[in-house]
């Protein structure tokens, strides 16, 4: 009888194994496909996201056995339009239009040489990486980050002879490091509110792995940037072409909403550039309307991407990730590195840093009381890990942002994204370290 139970478990643990694959593989459809046919190719501008995307979606879509097709797309739209993404496209919508009326107008021109003029060449990688951090802390948002600076990183490219993927790569880094340490940004307040510890205790640990990170990526970006030289002849600046940027960058910092923030700045594009006579009121109609446009491939990715990841929910892909990962668990440090892991790969199957700290952050507390890890260590490790992961993605929204008001391919910022790196190795060496002691 015994021997029958043993049996019966054993054919349910396999079971459970096949069902939880099977919920993952659209992702390694879309994995394969993608990285594949790039290898394969031996370029990976041949193999656009999108349809990547698409071919992992109609099969996501056609293993969902169970239910009639017309209720498998209907999830699959649902994931997709979700009012959290649809906001993300909202803004998507208004930076594109506000980064495109900005260049028509040179404000980005004008921003571009005000920094050279600041700054002398071998400090630009240095600067642009401070700015990025100061202002990500300030406003507690990456993408509100992204969108202000991007342009500016790739004029600086252009002027400088310096990789577009490059700079972009600098001020996501920057841009990751206030969304993981400061008291307003969303994934800081999750992670604490699902840990029931304080922000200024959070604050404590994360500051302890987060700074030694960023101050030894700025020390390569002063090596790196010691070869980069400014132009000879930096064009007189033009102060009021300026003003949109500088319009962006306080309103952000003071805490408005960034949708207000783009509209504002839309404005004043619109009323600078027409009294300068840069463009009249249907040039800048049309400036907007083609920066729009500009965004459509990045629209396309979010949308499939979110339709895709629903789908794995769904059928079980995160629940699957969750029990496996936290199955074996015995010790503190492997409860640490379980949540680690844990809201690492959710944020890999959800593409959204906030989304997989809620998630996971009910069991990352039941496992931490559990094995009495520290709700402050817990839910650093959770906004910690999650930052570094999503700035890693190559179809992750900030990501997808700088690679879109860049004019660049997202794969292309990867291999530059120096900060989200050393910051996911700073904190594993603190779970393994017991780092910092007093929370360990």
């Amino acid at each position: 009888m015994v021997g029958v139970t043993h049996h019966a478990t054993y054919q349910l643990f396999i079971m459970s194994n096949k069902k939880g694959l099977f919920a993952l593989s659209p992702l390694f459809v879309f994995v394969a496909v993608y990285l594949g046919t790039s290898l394969i190719a031996g370029d990976f501008y041949k193999m656009p996201l999108t349809v990547a995307f698409m071919i992992a979606s109609i099969f996501a879509i056609a293993i969902s056995g169970g239910i009639p097709l017309v209720k498998r797309i209907e999830h699959f739209s649902k994931g997709a339009g979700t009012s959290n993404l649809i906001l993300m496209l909202w803004i998507f919508v208004m930076a594109g239009a506000f980064a495109n009326a900005a260049k028509e107008m040179g404000s980005i021109d004008a921003t571009v040489n005000l920094t050279l003029s600041l700054l002398p060449g071998n400090m630009i990688l240095a600067g642009l990486f401070i700015a990025a951090c100061f202002i990500s802390l300030s406003i507690g948002t990456s993408v509100g980050t992204i969108i202000a600076l991007t342009p500016i990183a790739a004029g600086l490219a252009a002027s400088t002879n310096t990789s577009v993927a490059l700079l972009s790569a600098v001020v996501v880094g920057g841009a990751f490091f206030g969304d993981n340490l400061s008291f307003i940004s969303d994934t800081t307040i999750v992670a604490t509110t699902s840990q029931q510890c304080r922000l200024s205790d959070k604050f404590r640990v994360n500051i302890m792995i987060a700074l030694p990170a960023a101050i030894l990526i700025l020390v390569v970006y002063l090596f790196m940037g010691a070869n980069i030289h400014s132009p000879n002849m930096v064009p007189d600046v033009e102060y009021i072409k300026v003003i949109p940027y500088l319009t962006v960058l306080i309103l952000a910092a003071c805490g408005m909403n960034v949708m207000a923030v783009l509209s504002i700045g839309l404005l004043t594009t619109g009323i600078i550039g027409i009294v300068m006579g840069d463009f009249g009121l249907f040039s800048w109609f049309g400036a907007m309307g083609t920066g729009i446009t500009n965004m459509g491939e990045l629209i396309i990715i979010t949308m499939m991407a979110g339709g895709l990841l629903e789908i794995i929910r769904i059928n079980g892909g995160i629940d699957y990730i969750i029990s496996k990962l936290t199955s074996h668990v015995n010790s503190k440090r492997g409860a640490e590195l379980s949540i680690a892991a844990i809201v690492s790969l959710v944020n890999i199957c959800t593409a959204n840093n906030t989304v997989a700290i809620l998630t996971v952050g009910e069991i990352s507390k039941n496992i931490g009381d559990r094995f009495g890890v520290d709700n402050r260590k817990c839910a650093s490790i959770l906004d910690t890990f999650s930052c570094c992961m999503q700035g890693l993605l190559p179809y992750g929204a900030q990501v997808l942002m700088a690679a879109g008001l860049a004019s660049i391919s997202p794969i292309s910022i990867i291999p530059y994204l120096y900060y989200p790196i050393t910051l996911g190795i700073v904190a594993l060496m603190a779970i393994l370290l017991r780092y910092p002691k007093r929370f360990s």
